[in-house]
């Protein structure tokens, strides 16, 4: 399939064999923006790996039955798509650099549709993780590629406000997609659902053929192939603060993870809750997110230092953390399930402050290799959570402290890795550096 033309090119890049050297940013470009069906398709990239994994959540005692295999065997089929997305992005981040962003999307979202119909139609738990694994390996090149796409279209403050307007779209996925699985499961068996995400996978693929142009122009591509990718991403981790901003971002999304993996057990099991309550606080914390994330792109990206909202978010989220802790530990008496989800909805919605500015900050710095960038920071953000979750569950179901306790240690590890690599009260290091 041909590419289409690029939107504009940039100069002054480095050549293929230093790709590690970071370049200045380009002066903003305000006269490059992104139609509403293109933000739209960007947004559900962006929200298609949460939809995968979300709305499959309601049928998992099903497919137990169905496929007559251990709870612990049907719990690899999440393990396993997670891996892929975190796995996947290390490979075709580096790939869009070398390639484009359209070629490798497309060839991405068609494996992704294929992965999800076999899904659909796997005789055997061994057969579903496999496809499982497939399919969270193709899905990678959405998340990955919407992030180099962006970093392409846009620098600085817009940048920041882009990632903002994107959370808007894919921040209400966890919301629906488990509420859609419900539904789906209401008609048909849990086969019904990936039968869904295989339409939604096609749609989707299709509004990237229709309707995204190609954003990284022949001259800008690198040329080497798996030991110039490496090499670039040697680069890339050794600019200190790239990796501060990594890092930082990367363990705010374990605290997030952690609290996906542990909320059903708290509030459910623990605090007395009804499935539909959880529900309803799921769905208010997740819109807490979402307007926080608003508000920064709105209203405080361009009036409001990044690293200063940053800070605060951080802050408010190590803060929330340690009033988890000392609730679940019983420092204040027995609480109830209002103080608790309190702190969830106060530290939920700190990560619309967090998870866009890392992004941003961290890929202003590779305007030379942003797919390779944002591989880096999706596969960090994905792995450290996957680790981060099962360590929820460490003491059973019946405390929160584990849960508590992984939050407040990777909130301070975010606040360290922001401060001690990042070291924002250093403006002339935090800022991009310049070309030599």
């Amino acid at each position: 399939m041909s590419e289409r033309g690029p939107v504009t090119a940039r100069s002054h890049e480095p050549s293929p064999e230093t790709p590690s050297v970071p370049t200045a940013a380009p002066p903003l470009k305000a006269a490059r923006r992104t139609s509403l069906l293109v933000t739209f398709v960007l947004g559900g990239l962006t929200a298609l790996p949460p939809l995968s994994m979300d709305m499959y959540l309601p049928a998992l005692p099903e497919v137990t039955r169905v496929l007559h295999s251990p709870a612990a065997t049907i719990q690899l089929t999440l393990t396993a798509c997670l891996a892929g997305m975190a796995l996947g992005q290390l490979v075709i981040g580096p790939m869009s650099d070398k390639w484009g962003r359209r070629r490798p999307l497309l060839i991405g979202m068609a494996v992704y549709v294929l992965a999800t119909a076999l899904c659909a139609l796997a005789p055997t738990a061994e057969l579903l993780i496999a496809f499982r694994l497939l399919q969270g390996l193709a899905g990678a090149a959405a998340i990955v590629i919407a992030r180099a796409v962006v970093r392409d279209l846009y620098d600085g403050v817009e940048m920041a406000r882009f990632f903002s307007n994107l959370m808007l779209i894919s921040g209400t996925a966890p919301i629906v997609a488990p509420l859609i699985g419900g539904q789906v499961l209401r008609f048909s068996d849990w086969r019904g659902v990936f039968a869904v995400l295989t339409a939604v996978g096609l749609v989707l693929t299709l509004m990237v053929w229709r309707s995204l142009d190609e954003t990284l122009p022949p001259e800008r591509r690198h040329t080497g192939g798996v030991g110039a990718a490496l090499r670039t991403m040697r680069g890339l981790l050794g600019d200190r603060v790239f990796t501060g901003y990594t890092l930082a971002g990367g363990f705010a999304f374990a605290v997030l993870f952690s609290y996906i993996a542990a909320s059903p057990f708290v509030v459910q099991e623990i605090y007395g809750a009804s499935p539909q309550a959880f529900s309803l606080l799921f769905g208010v914390n997740s819109c807490g997110l979402i307007a926080v994330g608003q508000i920064n792109g709105k209203l405080l990206v361009g009036r409001v230092d990044m690293d200063k909202t940053l800070s605060v978010g951080l802050a408010v989220i190590t803060v929330a953390s340690v009033g988890l802790l000392l609730m679940a530990t019983g420092v204040f008496g027995e609480v109830g399930l209002v103080p608790i989800a309190a702190a969830l909805f106060v530290l939920m919605s700190a990560m619309g402050l967090v998870l866009p500015n890392t992004n941003a900050q961290a890929l202003m710095r590779t305007p030379h290799a942003a797919g390779s960038a944002s591989a880096l920071i999706g596969t960090s953000s994905f792995l450290v959570g996957a680790i981060a979750s099962p360590l929820v569950g460490i003491a059973g179901e019946d405390t929160a402290v584990p849960m508590a306790v992984v939050q407040l240690v990777c909130s301070l590890l975010a606040v360290a890795c922001f401060a001690g690599l990042c070291r924002p009260w250093r403006s002339c290091e935090s800022a991009v550096p310049a070309a030599p």
